[in-house]
């Protein structure tokens, strides 16, 4: 018998694990993940980027999370020697209808309480050489980090505090029997007394296999992206992206700098048919006709089906993406950039056509389900796990049936 079980191993599940390790040490903690490596999936295929906080509604989860996440993410990459770096980023207008919704932003980072200047365009090309705008916005709390080493750190410290995890274990039933859960997998069946699922891109449905409607479906969105040649890298010195459209839900393409040196342009955002759908050609047919049937995608559609379209070419025609590139950097060309490796976006989509823009947590009977945790999700991992333990805590405080084990 378990006393906690956490169904996911990325980023967040791994985070949640470490802090009830830490806040339980007597317990039984299990952490149970479908893939044969932590991180495999969302975590392992982001951007890389601490983020500051800047887009985020104020007083908000993701804008708190964020902002206090880069800061213990900070700390955490210092105490253990996980390779990162503060280098900051420029967020820029390329046109002059852009300029007030670059204002804007600055207010949300200066109420967000984040360190950004506005700087001209003068004073962008002193930081990024090669970018064209009309003004931008300086970030300098933003970084870049290896994100599957801060998750290997982070199975390193579990397993220290006598947490057990299990690659290859995907969770198929949930049962409540008799004042526990009993988790089936295909490598065996295990009883818990609360489970914190972190499934990710299966979150929502973990949530129904413990009885609990989230009131949101996750809808997969691929993100793909193209990388500079080694030779053309000296066009981007750190981080580059535009004012993010109103119109359109998502940050638009831009330009980021990896910490092994590499730098990466996009991602575009398209409606992946499987939820692990990171190949253009990838298909399942229970995700699709889940994801077609779903009222809330045509709901959505509706609404921002314009610029869908322009993300879906943008997605076939390597032309059009580049010319998306060069609205920053003028002088990048197709022969400079070369197609690299897509991630997946579990975003939750609620049946009313609203995309959930902030992490959710929902909770069950002997459960708490994570059905939407995105970007910045990474770097607001060591928040979030903390403030899944807090939740663990205060549930446990009003309950007396649940113990712990001693």
């Amino acid at each position: 018998m378990y006393d906690f079980t956490i169904i996911g191993g990325g980023i967040v599940g791994l985070s949640a694990a470490l802090h009830l390790t830490q806040s339980y040490p007597n317990a039984k903690i299990l952490v149970l993940e479908k893939e044969g490596e932590w991180a495999f999936h969302q975590t392992g295929n982001n951007s890389g980027v601490i983020h500051s906080g800047i887009y985020y509604k104020p007083g908000s989860f993701k804008a708190k999370f964020c902002r206090d996440g880069q800061r213990s993410m900070v700390e955490f990459c210092q105490k253990h020697g996980i390779n990162y770096e503060i280098c900051g980023k420029v967020i820029v207008a390329t046109e002059a209808k852009e300029l007030p919704l670059l204002d804007k932003l600055y207010q949300r980072g200066l109420d967000n309480g984040i360190p950004v200047a506005k700087i001209s365009g003068e004073e962008v090309k002193e930081i990024e050489p090669y970018v064209n705008c009309l003004a931008g916005i300086r970030v300098e709390s933003t970084g870049i980090v290896d994100y599957r080493g801060v998750c290997q750190k982070y199975v390193e410290l579990v397993e220290n505090w006598g947490g057990e995890l299990r690659l290859n274990t995907k969770v198929e039933e949930i049962q409540h029997r008799s004042g526990e859960l009993v988790i089936e997998t295909n490598g065996g069946e295990f009883s818990t007394r609360f489970a914190i699922n972190c499934a990710g891109l299966h979150s929502d449905r973990i949530a129904l296999l413990e009885g609990v409607d989230p009131q949101a479906k996750i809808i997969p969105f691929r993100g793909e992206y193209y990388e500079l040649k080694p030779e053309k890298r000296y066009l981007v010195k750190n981080l580059i992206y535009p004012v993010p459209n109103p119109d359109f839900p998502f940050l638009g393409v831009h330009f980021t700098r990896a910490i092994d040196g590499s730098v990466h342009a996009g991602p575009n955002a398209v409606l992946s048919f499987k939820r692990e759908g990171y190949r253009k050609t990838d298909f399942d047919w229970q995700d699709f006709v889940e994801i077609m049937t779903y009222p809330g995608l045509w709901k959505l559609a509706a609404k921002y089906g314009n610029e869908g379209v322009k993300e879906i070419v943008r997605s076939l025609s390597k032309t059009v993406f580049v010319r998306s590139l060069q609205r920053l950097i003028p002088e990048v060309q197709a022969d400079d950039v070369i197609p690299t490796h897509a991630g997946v976006r579990a975003q939750a989509l609620m049946n009313d056509g609203m995309l959930v823009d902030d992490f959710l947590i929902v909770d069950g009977e002997r459960a708490m389900h994570v059905c939407n945790a995105p970007s910045p999700a990474a770097t607001a991992s060591l928040e979030i796990g903390k403030a899944i333990a807090d939740r663990v805590r205060d549930r446990l405080g009003m309950s007396n049936e649940i113990r712990l084990s001693v």
